[in-house]
């Protein structure tokens, strides 16, 4: 009888228990592990616009070839200009190449006392242009550059005679070439900011001279020397960053 009781009570425990167990195996399920995100590569790719700023130096020096043939010595002109770039870059992998326009108004003066005459000679740079090709490295929103090309510069000269009278020459619009190099960081989906530095090689170029008052010849000079430019850039491009699969 009592082995007949205990039987019956195990089999009513298994009644109540089976379904729990059967609901809770019911209830368990097995999802797949979320993908991990992908990160996103920007592309250099594209039309660009923008402007720029900065400061600038040149070295200019002054040789008389008339009257007297001689050194009349050498002054440093300093200034700010300020303009606007535009070009166009293509990226394969990590290299970025392209080419880029720039235009500039300036303001770089200087001048000294003529080691011949003591007059003041004085010059300045009024504007210039850069038509470069460019190369460079990405590392995602960080772009390292180099460049080279040409370069116009629009050059003025004057002398201030000891007299207080002026003499003058013809504005002068001259090539050279340039070297510079940059680094751009995206800041935000197609802006970007870059600070650069461009190295003028300026042709020398020979001056006449002649005084504003009655136009009498004054000097010859052959004008001598380079630029320095530093500047910030600021650039929208036409295009934006995308998701690259390893």
């Amino acid at each position: 009888m009592k082995r007949i009781l205990l039987g019956a009570i195990a089999l009513l425990a298994w009644g109540v228990v089976s379904p729990a167990v059967a609901a809770d195996l019911s209830a368990r399920t097995y999802t797949k592990a979320p993908e991990a995100m992908m990160p996103a590569i920007y592309d250099w790719s594209g039309v660009y616009v923008g402007f720029n700023g900065g400061w600038g130096t040149a070295n200019r020096c002054w040789d008389q070839t008339a009257l007297v043939i001689g050194a009349e010595g050498c002054h440093s002109t300093s200034g700010g200009f300020a303009g606007a770039q535009a070009g166009y870059r293509w990226q394969t992998g990590a290299w970025v190449w392209g080419f880029d326009a720039q235009g500039d108004w300036a303001s770089l003066t200087g001048s000294n006392v003529s080691l011949i005459t003591g007059n003041t000679n004085r010059s300045r740079i009024d504007a210039f242009g850069l038509f470069t090709g460019q190369v460079g490295y990405a590392w995602n929103t960080v772009l390292l550059y180099f460049k080279g090309g040409g370069a116009v510069v629009a050059d003025r000269n004057d002398i201030l005679l000891t007299n207080g009278a002026l003499a003058t020459a013809a504005g002068d619009n001259r090539w050279g070439g340039t070297v510079g190099a940059g680094l751009e960081f995206s800041f935000a989906p197609n802006w970007s900011a870059a600070f650069e530095y461009n190295h003028l090689f300026i042709a020398n170029n020979n001056t006449t001279f002649s005084d504003t008052i009655g136009g009498a010849f004054v000097s010859s000079d052959r004008l001598r020397g380079d630029a320095d430019l530093v500047s910030v850039r600021v650039n929208y491009r036409w295009g934006g960053p995308v998701v690259a699969k390893y």
